[in-house]
């Protein structure tokens, strides 16, 4: 296990050497929450709630959406494919880790890395500009960090399936740009699940996308109340079992049939 820290560690000290492109950031954030921000409040032209969420409420969860996304981005699908497109791969499998636990921490770290010096600093300043609502709740934060933990490993399976289709497609580019927007569509980062149709929200409660972003940010809002919460970390725990499964068989199946292209 100290080897899996120790990649947490030294990605974590890789982004530290470009934090100045993560100050950056908080800036372009801070101007997309902005946008954001108005086009809900002319949505809403003065009406006091649209499905169950007032328009503070629509504010807040559209900052923790975005800096909650902060967290659990990662591009290991991108870093697997290139691996497989230079031969990397190869040398990569026969080092004495697991190469998908590896790539999981690398990720993590990166993780750890936005949300210390870029979703935290990013949510105090868009506060002091936007109207936001922090609950007072503990109960609510810890909630909220463990939804937010499972968000993470369910966004990086995800990437790591994709990532493990490089082996059969060789190019997979096309691939990782249709599931990021598969992500930000359905898992509830630009839209609420709620806000969705009564046919399209039947569809997405079989799929994990929702468990991304759009739980934990109905969580922070508390626009998920009692009973709601526990049952949606619940749905989180399930889909990051099953994802297990997929990952494993491709894995397993990648690896019989492995073609070094360069190196």
């Amino acid at each position: 296990m100290a080897k899996y820290v120790e990649m947490i560690r030294i990605r974590f000290l890789m982004m530290l050497a470009y934090r100045t492109n993560y100050y950056s950031g908080i800036l372009i954030y801070s101007i997309n929450i902005g946008a954001y921000y108005f086009l809900w409040s002319a949505i809403y032209g003065g009406k006091e709630s649209i499905e169950g969420l007032s328009v503070i409420q629509m504010t807040t969860y559209i900052a923790v959406a975005w800096m909650a996304r902060a967290f659990y981005f990662n591009n290991i699908d991108r870093e697997i494919a290139l691996e497989i497109k230079e031969g990397k791969v190869a040398v990569e499998l026969i080092r004495p880790y697991n190469y998908l636990v590896m790539k999981m921490m690398q990720g993590l770290g990166e993780g750890i890395f936005r949300i210390s010096f870029f979703s935290f600093p990013g949510m105090i300043i868009v506060s002091l500009i936007f109207p936001i609502d922090f609950s007072a709740a503990v109960s609510i934060w810890l909630y909220f960090f463990l939804s937010l933990v499972f968000s993470f490993f369910i966004n990086t399976q995800i990437n790591l399936l994709t990532g493990i289709m490089t082996f059969f497609f060789f190019n997979n580019d096309g691939l990782i740009r249709a599931k990021r927007v598969v992500i930000d569509l359905f898992s509830g980062l630009i839209l609420p699940i709620s806000f969705y149709p009564g046919w399209a929200q039947q569809i997405m409660d079989y799929l994990p996308f929702q468990a991304i972003s759009y739980i934990p940010s109905m969580i922070f809002t508390e626009g998920f109340t009692g009973a709601e919460i526990p049952e949606a970390i619940l749905f989180q725990v399930v889909w990051a079992v099953i994802l297990i499964i997929p990952i494993q068989l491709f894995w397993y199946l990648a690896r019989k049939q492995l073609i070094v292209q360069g190196g």
